[in-house]
């Protein structure tokens, strides 16, 4: 069964990604991942992180003259930020200076994780249930992109809507559309007149202050048919896409 298991703090040194289940003979670079680790940076609206970091996952264990071997393969990201905050993020007692979080943000793992874990510092829980671990999560799907091309099977996606923009269910036919359609708009929009009105709006709430909520699709190409299972609840493919897919920090729902 392939998995894979993150480590690491958002300001803290570097992100860590073990992935587990590869075959052998599977042909991965740095290169290859570069390429996902750099979309993940894009799009209108990010936000300032994206311009201190760029990502390089650096292939440690796993991976011998170009393919993998079958053992787990280990990536790691180095957090260029983490200059900044050695004090706060030190794993040792000398020198250590926590400068303490004590306000809650609504909406986050905040509250819970305190409450869970025992602890004073809400840093201990945010710097974890952060955005910036899903920069390992790109790093390993792009290991599975390259396992998934072997069988022929391509994954795209696209934002359907921002704010109260929507280019509708039907709006782009999923047999059609193509990475280059989807790559030309800043928001990753394939629509060009709904992309203008996104990026209009993404810029008129951020002048307020305030953010705003989306959709995205996901479109799996030459699955073949059989995948998951209806004999058992937690075979089932659609629960374990949605599980895999809710488990990301900010998704509230899922729709097939």
């Amino acid at each position: 069964m392939l998995r894979f298991l993150t480590s690491g703090e958002s300001h803290g040194p570097q992100l860590t990604v073990v992935i587990e289940g590869l075959p052998s003979g599977l042909e991965i670079s740095e290169e290859d991942l570069r390429r996902d680790l750099a979309r993940r940076q894009g799009g209108h609206g990010r936000g300032g992180r994206q311009k201190i970091e760029t990502d390089v996952a650096r292939i440690v264990s796993g991976v011998r003259g170009g393919f993998t071997i079958g053992s787990p393969v280990t990536l790691v990201l180095e957090n260029k930020d983490h200059v900044n905050w050695t004090a706060q993020m030190t794993a040792s007692k000398e020198g250590f200076e926590p400068k303490v979080v004590t306000r809650l943000r609504p909406g986050h793992a905040d509250l819970a994780g305190a409450l869970k874990y025992g602890h004073t510092d809400i840093r201990n829980v945010l710097e974890r249930s952060s955005a910036r671990e899903t920069a390992t999560r790109v790093a390993a799907g792009g290991v599975a992109r390259k396992l998934l091309a072997r069988f022929g099977v391509e994954v795209l996606s696209f934002t359907q809507s921002i704010g109260t923009i929507d280019i509708g269910f039907e709006g782009i036919d999923p047999d059609v559309v193509t990475e280059e359609d989807i790559e030309q708009s800043p928001v990753r929009c394939p629509d060009p007149e709904a992309s203008k009105r996104m990026v209009a709006a993404i810029d008129e709430v951020g002048e307020q202050g305030d953010t705003l909520g989306g959709t995205f699709r996901v479109i799996a190409r030459g699955l073949p048919p059989g995948l998951g299972s209806y004999v058992h609840w937690d075979r089932k493919l659609d629960g374990r896409l949605a599980q895999a897919v809710m488990s990301i920090n900010a998704i509230k729902a899922v729709e097939f």
